[in-house]
């Protein structure tokens, strides 16, 4: 498989739609609700948590697009889950803990897989709605 060409952007949203996917699970389990995925705002929460910073738009479009090519996530809609594959990945990653995750998920992308081109495309109106949801929840503490 892994001819290389991943970029740390890939790697950032990746762990970010890892964390956001199982919070998310974890609140609808504690809720008893359906699980269906973690939303834009909730990897944007992630992604901050994780490095300080929120994607832009492109950054963001592209890590996507990359990561669900591959097979290793799926977006539908503004949804996030992480597909079977990238489970995989993230289960037999060495362990690093949360501060070298990224650097360590980039190498081992780059050992694992090529990046793919899922063609999604997201727009600036949601791409804005997230951001907002994602500012609203700060706002608010949570």
């Amino acid at each position: 498989m892994g001819a290389g060409g991943w970029q740390w952007n890939d790697a950032w949203i990746f762990v970010s739609a890892v964390i956001a996917e199982r919070l998310e699970r974890d609140r609808a389990a504690h809720a008893a609700l359906p699980i269906t995925g973690a939303s834009l705002a909730d990897v944007l929460a992630a992604a901050d948590f994780l490095h300080h910073a929120v994607p832009s738009r492109q950054e963001l479009q592209d890590s996507v697009r990359r990561l669900a090519g591959a097979g290793l996530i799926v977006v539908e809609d503004d949804l996030v889950e992480v597909a079977p594959a990238g489970e995989q990945l993230w289960r037999t990653r060495p362990f690093s803990g949360l501060s070298s995750a990224v650097m360590t998920l980039q190498a081992q992308l780059n050992r694992a897989s090529t990046p793919g081109d899922s063609g999604w495309v997201l727009d600036e109106r949601t791409y804005n709605a997230a951001v907002r949801e994602y500012a609203l929840r700060l706002a608010d503490g949570r």
